[in-house]
């Protein structure tokens, strides 16, 4: 059967997003990742003082800013074994998980389910009732959504000052503690937010959602005529009708780097991840959770446009140096990241598996990675961390007048390597920077996108996104709606990782 190659432009992703697929007939046999331009921060890095990251980092990204800065003060509390006050910790968890929050509620009820109104689905017996909750900035679920998330962040404003691009987080701490206005405004932020999701997402309390615990019990759940119309009842229902959960599983290996700092023992040594919710790479095939070790972490650039290099490479050992070379088998800006050479996906399914969440884990091994659960898994985690951050604020008020900032020493951060990880809205973020005579001589950044939309690696095996197009039928290659699905599950934030800026004959797809 002949072969035809077509490049399709995806839009609503954080960044612009080419996908190069090779159709045998309407089946996807080869599928390419394409990025074209070169951002290049770990360049803007190098030379300057450690402390910069800390205002650099935050503007990789527009949504994940919080993530960036907190990921770059681990990196330097390591380097320099400093010590961090409980009360910093809880601050700063919290206001990660509020970006988080409003991430999850917007991909899902902005970015996702508008397919759903795609004109291949105009006759679907749901159509009225999607229309009705998801259609593009009228439905009455895009309408919530966009309220709820904006208040969640004012969680980021009040101890940041402004979000995105804050830089309140220091080596030692926060820029400043907690007072009991700020507990009663964020007890308020928090609650009314899980008031909204329990109405009209949920249609249940969200301590009876969390606590489904197989596939069972969720089919039993959703079957409810009470909630039925409710937002998460319908993606589900209308996903499983039109097939999401049977395709797009991609790797079957999931990786977090463990979710949300423990205040109590985030404290030097700094010789492990201490963190409230489990690291792990899980694996979908035996069902066991492995432990975590940065070491196994590498980048391969075999096929992408940087320096040549043999194998993969840690991130110290690292180097990000252009090397745009057109033609032959390079063809994208961003790296391949390796976990002990294995192809991984990240994201909030892989930190609800490690954490060990029993209903998604259910759910994978009856029905196998899928674009359906990958989606309800950022749904389920957005209400995990409220929970977290309904504790945390009960923490935090027992905090009031405890340290917040401890300030290092002059010389503390002069020389020195250490690194950063934390569970963004994507996925696993590190951050990795070594410095030598105060001031950094290498500084690598390896994001969530770049585990999911990597190319191939030096032993040729496709990247997670690739793999989970591969062998998908598309049913009209003019409007390949199921590429949608696919690459939207994944919530895309192509900012962090490249510009996507395709050239040639492609086919726009989106509405």
């Amino acid at each position: 059967m002949a072969r035809r190659t077509i490049g399709v432009d995806l839009n609503r992703v954080e960044g612009d997003l080419e996908f190069e697929v090779d159709l045998e007939g309407e089946r996807i046999v080869d599928a390419r990742c394409v990025g074209t331009l070169f951002r290049g921060f770990e360049q803007l890095l190098v030379d300057r003082a450690p402390r910069d990251a800390l205002v650099i980092t935050p503007r990789v990204c527009g949504i994940c800013g919080t993530a960036h800065l907190y990921a770059a003060v681990l990196s330097l509390e390591r380097l320099g074994g400093l010590a961090v006050p409980p009360q910093a910790t809880l601050i700063r968890n919290l206001c990660l998980m509020a970006e988080n929050v409003q991430s999850d509620l917007r991909q899902t009820f902005l970015f996702f389910v508008p397919d759903f109104v795609n004109r291949r689905y105009a006759n679907h017996p749901l159509a009225a009732e999607i229309a009705e909750a998801f259609a593009p900035l009228k439905g009455s679920a895009a309408i919530g959504a966009l309220g709820v998330s904006r208040r969640i962040l004012q969680v980021v404003a009040i101890f940041g000052g402004q979000w995105p691009h804050s830089s309140y987080m220091l080596p030692g701490g926060v820029t400043r503690g907690a007072n009991p206005r700020d507990i009663v405004d964020c007890r308020e932020l928090v609650g009314s937010t899980i008031d909204w999701l329990e109405e009209a997402v949920f249609g249940d309390r969200i301590d009876a959602f969390l606590a489904l615990d197989s596939l069972d019990a969720l089919e039993r759940w959703l079957a409810d005529p009470a909630r039925l119309r409710k937002a998460l009842p319908l993606l589900c229902r209308f996903s499983r009708s039109v097939g999401l959960d049977r395709i797009g599983g991609g790797a079957r290996s999931f990786l977090s780097g463990g979710s949300y700092h423990d205040p109590e023992r985030w404290s030097p040594p700094y010789d492990r991840q201490e963190t409230l919710l489990a690291a792990g790479l899980y694996d979908a095939d035996d069902g066991a959770l492995n432990a975590f070790d940065p070491a196994l972490i590498t980048e391969h650039v075999r096929h992408s446009w940087f320096r040549p290099y043999e194998g993969g490479r840690h991130p110290f050992a690292g180097e990000t140096v252009p090397d745009y070379q057109p033609g032959g088998d390079r063809y994208t800006w961003a790296k391949a990241p390796r976990y002990g050479e294995r192809v991984v996906e990240t994201g909030p399914l892989a930190e609800l598996l490690a954490a060990g969440d029993m209903l998604c884990r259910d759910i994978l091994t009856t029905l196998g990675p899928n674009t359906w659960l990958r989606q309800f898994a950022r749904l389920r985690r957005a209400a995990t961390t409220l929970t977290w951050m309904r504790s945390h604020v009960t923490a935090l008020a027992g905090r009031i007048g405890e340290p917040h900032f401890r300030n290092p020493d002059d010389d503390a951060l002069a020389e020195g390597d250490g690194f950063g990880i934390v569970q963004a809205a994507r996925g696993m973020l590190g951050h990795w920077v070594q410095v030598r005579d105060g001031r950094i001589a290498r500084y690598q950044i390896v994001t969530p996108t770049a585990w999911n939309a990597s190319p191939k690696d030096s032993q040729g095996r496709h990247g997670h996104w690739e793999q989970s197009v591969i062998g998908v039928t598309l049913a009209d290659p003019d409007d390949p709606v199921e590429l949608g699905h696919i690459v939207r599950s994944h919530d895309p934030c192509l900012v962090c990782t490249v510009h996507f800026a395709g050239s040639g004959k492609r086919v726009r797809y989106g509405i």
